[in-house]
């Protein structure tokens, strides 16, 4: 006999997802079982799988879990979080506009701002710059900052002639970021508050609508690199804008926002 599993689709900058309400009772979830409900062709598809959980310590409302496509848990997704929000929200009500999430990457806030969801995420490391790498035949120099999750960025003259997926992927995987890999951004600076995104994300194994970690990551390099005043307003792939904010304290980056649209945009039932 099959059992049925309740899930919402909800999207925020074309960054899409399939949440699942975890908090009564476990779902009996496998790497194998995520990665063909986010299957384009034969699931529902989607970029990764965000659970609501009850919340292991005080202080917190809820916990969050992230699954990539491949099935694979990550610490943490800027994006997912701004979506979770809205699924909290639909699986377990409250008025409140703001809540406190665990995750793996540490404790998040969350505010509803209208239309949109602003992520309070946990302090980045220490920013790496300047690493000289060959990937896919070329000698590139990149930029590091671990935002919850891994992140490189490539300042680039125009992300329309980026090599997303090839350079990408070459990078992703490259010893230098062994052995969990990395995500990998290309970044263009169009005005002194303004910069465009282009994200080949690991556990997608592709290019992605929007990455809000790597949108952050983006932003505070490209103060420290060029001299990009938050807030950062960053157009993504999606066609969506994101603002970042921030301060640097000593060169390290603190007071991390991350803001934009969210939706819920249907509901549907797994048969397992």
């Amino acid at each position: 006999m099959s059992r049925r599993i309740a899930f919402w689709k909800l999207e925020g900058a074309g960054n899409d997802f399939l949440g699942l309400d975890g908090r009564r009772k476990p779902l009996g979830l496998s790497r194998e079982k995520i990665a063909a409900w986010c299957d384009r062709q034969r699931g529902a598809g989607a970029d990764g799988v965000l659970v609501v959980e009850k919340p292991r310590g005080r202080g917190a409302d809820f916990r969050m879990r992230y699954y990539n496509a491949d099935g694979g848990e990550a610490e943490m997704c800027g994006n997912g979080a701004r979506c979770f929000a809205l699924l909290a929200k639909e699986v377990a009500g409250g008025r409140g506009q703001r809540l406190r999430v665990e995750t793996k990457a540490g404790l998040i806030l969350l505010d509803l701002v209208g239309k949109e969801v602003r992520v309070s995420m946990p302090d980045p490391g220490l920013p790496r710059l300047g690493k000289e790498i060959t990937a896919a035949g070329r000698r590139v120099k990149l930029d590091f900052l671990n935002t919850g999750v891994p992140h490189v960025v490539e300042f680039v003259r125009s992300v329309e002639t980026a090599e997303v997926v090839k350079s990408g992927r070459a990078i992703r995987f490259h010893s230098a970021f062994a052995p969990s890999g990395t995500n990998v951004n290309f970044v263009a600076v169009n005005r002194k508050n303004r910069i465009e995104v282009r994200t080949y994300e690991r556990g997608v194994e592709a290019e992605t609508l929007a990455c809000g970690t790597g949108v952050v990551a983006s932003s505070i390099l490209a103060n420290l690199r060029r001299g990009v005043k938050p807030p950062v307003k960053v157009l993504t792939r999606g066609g969506d804008v994101l603002t970042v904010n921030f301060i640097l304290d000593n060169g390290r980056p603190r007071k991390v926002t991350l803001q934009g649209p969210a939706r819920i945009v249907y509901e549907g039932v797994f048969n397992v």
